[in-house]
């Protein structure tokens, strides 16, 4: 990067291998990695930097694929400065480096029901900008206002209404980095709200490979919506039901496979690339496609630049 960098209190690394910070342990170097020590640290610094540089807000790299050729971009990583818990009331003030299942427990400890935070692998900031869910509730339901700072280094609070979320998705300003995020959650009895908790746990446990290099769900459900968890619920349109009738359960490409006990899973089992875990993901979309007509949308986010090996 020939762009000159304006000087942080925080860490500024330059050509950071990026695989050590994602759970699938993949990825190539990012041109700079940021680390900001607090708020106003990380507004002067996108302040002073030149608009041309690219900037990607990173979280825990829980439903990140970074391609082998890396980032041409400053990967901006939010850390303790940022990872605050406040309760006032009926509120729960998260910063977006908190972890999803740290929110959980200390809202139900304050007998505040975020609980289906518990199970959803990663940080609040990433939560915010997929609208995470799971079990029929979605950060959609309970999100009061987010504050940004922008690629302009301003400081700015927005409502969830600015925000147009919808199934894994929403619309934040380009280059925008969360740092907080703001709940109005519902009230419930602490014991019960753990006990809750303990449950969706033994059964994430019993159904989804927790001890294998994931990056949680793969593929979008074509039904447009997480499962509920009720017994009513519906498999025909679900992600792993798809591909499983694509015969794609299990399917391996490199080090890359989809996991034997979730087919919605897609896991690096054995050394994989990230162009391993990409194509493979691939390959069952268009078995998908040819099985059912039906196109898979990636859940997963893939960025950077593909590897030039060949």
């Amino acid at each position: 990067m020939t762009a000159e960098l304006p000087t942080p209190r925080g860490t500024l690394t330059p050509n950071r291998l990026l695989s050590d910070l994602t759970w699938l342990r993949v990825g190539g170097p990012a041109d700079w990695l940021f680390l900001p020590a607090d708020e106003a640290d990380l507004a002067a610094f996108l302040a002073a930097l030149d608009p041309a540089v690219a900037v990607f807000p990173m979280g825990v790299g829980s439903n990140l694929i970074v391609r082998d050729g890396g980032l041409r971009a400053v990967v901006i990583r939010l850390g303790r400065g940022f990872n605050a818990i406040t309760i006032e009331g009926d509120r729960v003030t998260a910063g977006a480096a908190a972890l999803d299942a740290h929110v959980a427990r200390k809202a139900a400890e304050a007998g505040l029901d975020l609980t289906f935070l518990r199970t959803i692998p990663g940080s609040i900031g990433g939560a915010v900008r997929m609208n995470a869910g799971c079990y029929g509730s979605y950060v959609s339901d309970v999100l009061e206002e987010v504050c940004i700072v922008t690629r302009a280094g301003e400081v700015l609070a927005l409502p969830a209404s600015a925000l147009s979320l919808g199934y894994r998705q929403s619309a934040l300003p380009e280059g925008a980095v969360i740092i907080s995020a703001t709940f109005r959650a519902g009230p419930g009895d602490p014991a019960a709200l753990e006990a809750k908790m303990a449950d969706q746990i033994a059964k994430r446990d019993a159904s989804q490979p927790t001890r294998d290099r994931s990056a949680g769900s793969t593929f979008r459900n074509p039904l447009g919506r997480s499962s509920t968890g009720a017994a009513d619920d519906t498999h025909e349109l679900k992600a792993w039901k798809v591909i499983d009738d694509a015969g794609m359960r299990g399917a391996r490409l490199g080090g890359a496979q989809m996991s034997p006990m979730h087919s919605n899973f897609l896991i690096n089992a054995d050394g994989a690339t990230a162009a391993d875990l990409e194509n493979l993901g691939e390959d069952v979309r268009k078995k998908v496609f040819q099985s059912s007509g039906i196109t898979l949308e990636w859940e997963i986010m893939r960025v950077g630049e593909f590897s030039q090996d060949k």
